[in-house]
């Protein structure tokens, strides 16, 4: 399982981490790919304190990231980045997996395995 984060990705994801409340030592990000978006696949990032049971966990500078089984596949070597501009602004996905993606970039598709999409909100 390779995760790879940018200096920008990581500090943003650090600043999240420092400015919750919980400050456990098993604080981490849980990455994952949910079916949804206009593609098919949704990325989802959140904040949590507990690892799962058959989580792959990796450490990742100062950042623990947290991966379930079934996602670990579509993002293997997913590259998360950080934009910041005056159009937009948000964590940014390059997923070698991916054999398409919406406009947004919150979504994609990775072949013959991809659900069915629904219209972006």
């Amino acid at each position: 399982m390779s995760i790879i984060l940018t200096e920008k990705a990581e500090l943003r994801l650090r600043a999240f981490l420092k400015g919750s409340a919980d400050r456990t030592t098993e604080k981490g990000i849980r990455l994952g790919v949910k079916d949804g978006g206009c593609s098919g696949y949704q990325y989802t990032l959140d904040i949590t304190n507990t690892q799962k049971p058959d989580d792959i966990v990796e450490q990742i500078g100062k950042v623990r990231v947290y991966v379930d089984p079934q996602s670990a596949p579509l993002l293997n070597g997913v590259v998360v980045d950080y934009v910041d501009g005056l159009l937009e602004s948000g964590f940014k996905f390059e997923n070698p997996n991916a054999t398409g993606s919406c406009g947004c970039g919150q979504s994609f598709q990775a072949g013959d395995c991809t659900p069915a999409a629904v219209p972006c909100s």
